[in-house]
């Protein structure tokens, strides 16, 4: 990237981002994350369930990135113990609610994209779209959740199948340890990509949507290891908000990462806008 272009996509997103609908977004995509962090949870336990993988792998994630409050909160829901079952009417509703920050995400991702002319293609065809779009994330976030669970096991398997056939033999646990973070990045970049894809009602090419997911899957790391030193070493809700520190703590993360994937989308429509400046 030459430094002409990047000039010239800070100015444009400047540009687009004084806006009106661009104010409270942020906390509208985190308003709707809340409202649909249960209705996920209560999905994705049925999902993880056919594999018997239990919420509880979620628990190591949550503590090694999220502290304080944030994590006290959301541990707190991933209590929910699911019911063997469950109603297909209660999944539906659940898959509804759930859909609901992936409907606001869309209506942000088409205003962007068109300049501001659309923001879709009507209420009940988007909102119809967000459900099958959470219906395919949570399928993607266990297909994640099953590669880091077994991943030592296939990793197991794969030397055996390599000392039997050509000698080669390695430390599977060290192994896993050194490769275990950079598949958890990789798989995050992927979820964020496939977003990232399916969010607009125009289909792009996933080569043009690269950018904005290379620097929402960094910037919504960043947020989330920067939020973890601020809630643990300097901010103290309490003091503030008493009981509701942790339902306040949890939003302001929530709005933070909305932020990221915000200019994320950005990202992308300035860099195609900006495609000329490097021809």
């Amino acid at each position: 990237m030459t430094k002409k272009r990047l000039i010239k996509m800070v100015m444009l997103g400047i540009k687009q981002f004084k806006n009106p609908y661009y104010q409270g977004f942020a906390a509208q995509v985190a308003f709707y994350f809340l409202m649909s962090i249960v209705p996920i949870i209560i999905v994705l336990s049925q999902l993880l369930g056919v594999f018997s993988i239990s919420l509880d792998t979620l628990d190591d994630f949550i503590k090694q990135y999220v502290s304080g409050d944030v994590a006290d909160a959301i541990l707190e829901m991933l209590s929910y113990q699911s019911t063997s079952g469950m109603n297909i009417v209660l999944i539906v509703i659940a898959l509804w609610a759930a859909s609901r920050a992936e409907f606001c995400l869309m209506r942000i991702t088409n205003f962007t994209l068109t300049g501001g002319k659309s923001t879709g293609n009507g209420y009940f065809k988007e909102r119809i779209r967000a459900v099958k779009t959470m219906v395919l994330t949570l399928f993607t976030l266990t297909f994640a959740l099953i590669i880091l669970v077994y991943g030592e096991l296939i990793l197991g398997v794969m030397a055996k199948t390599l000392a039997a056939t050509i000698g080669v033999t390695y430390q599977v646990d060290v192994f896993w340890l050194v490769l275990r973070y950079p598949v958890t990045m990789i798989l995050y970049f992927l979820m964020v990509s496939y977003n990232y894809y399916v969010l607009p009602s125009t289909k792009l090419s996933f080569r043009s949507i690269v950018p904005g997911s290379l620097f929402a899957s960094v910037g919504m790391l960043a947020v989330t290891l920067g939020y973890k030193v601020y809630t643990g070493y300097i901010a103290n809700y309490d003091i503030l908000y008493g009981s509701m520190a942790s339902v306040v703590a949890v939003m302001m993360w929530f709005y933070f990462l909305a932020w990221a994937l915000g200019l994320g989308i950005l990202c992308n429509k300035v860099w195609a806008d900006t495609k000329s400046v490097t021809q």
